[in-house]
């Protein structure tokens, strides 16, 4: 399944220690990078998108556990716990609920949806590039 993530720019840092704990390796670390996006207030945001498994949907929603691949504790654990706490997962379903706007606080993350719309479904657009971080 496509998943998009909206990650406020404050949540950067504990997000890509999430983006690691989840996945294969410290090239996961880049996951989320400058923000290059922006609500109506103009909080910033970067994004991803990406083709999640089920058990990557799974893993995201349960208790994590340090990769076996991370020997020399390059995750920061307490730090991808702060961004899965702050993690709202939505899914669009019949039963006509809107999706959920950006915010500062959550990493909102949009699944079965093209990265693109997901994002405008968020209320996001691009920053412009001469006000780019």
């Amino acid at each position: 399944m496509r998943i998009t993530i909206a990650c406020p720019a404050a949540l950067i840092e504990d997000a890509n220690n999430l983006a690691m704990a989840l996945a294969f390796g410290p090239a996961d670390a880049l996951t989320f990078r400058e923000p290059s996006w922006q609500d109506a207030d103009g909080s910033l945001y970067s994004a991803a998108s990406l083709e999640a498994t089920d058990d990557w949907v799974a893993g995201a929603q349960t208790t994590l556990n340090r990769p076996e691949w991370d020997t020399d504790y390059t995750v920061n654990m307490a730090g991808a716990e702060r961004a899965q706490d702050a993690l709202y997962f939505w899914v669009p379903d019949e039963d006509g609920q809107e999706p959920p706007l950006a915010s500062p606080g959550a990493l909102v993350a949009i699944g079965a949806v093209d990265g693109l719309a997901a994002l405008d479904a968020m209320g996001l657009s691009r920053v412009p590039e001469d006000e780019a971080v």
